[in-house]
């Protein structure tokens, strides 16, 4: 890789989470002002935890929050089809209804 770092990964780790609690109404260059460091390293800083994060992911290490909003996610998708269920259901009793009506009336 490269070089260590001279910045304690508590530091580094503090500044990303700085970054991204403005919600990006501030540059890297503004936050890594206030920190001390460089607009570029606070961006690598960001995307190193970003692709660390992206790997914790693959590796079955899902973060509380990210977890939750699957949660949300899948709980509103399965309304939604059970909703769609019951609409099929009762479409499937009009035919049926339908079709044994309209075989009566061709006996």
């Amino acid at each position: 890789m490269g070089r260590k770092s001279p910045y304690p990964a508590e530091f580094r780790n503090d500044a990303v989470a700085l970054y991204r609690a403005a919600g990006g109404k501030r540059t890297y260059a503004a936050v890594a002002a206030d920190v001390g460091v460089t607009g570029e390293t606070l961006r690598s800083w960001v995307r190193q935890a970003d692709e660390h994060a992206g790997r914790s992911h693959s590796h079955g290490e899902q973060s509380a929050e990210s977890r939750d909003e699957e949660l949300v996610r899948l709980r509103a998708e399965n309304g939604r089809l059970r909703k769609a269920e019951k609409e099929w259901e009762l479409e499937r009793e009009i035919l049926r209804r339908a079709a044994a009506y309209f075989t009566k009336e061709m006996k």
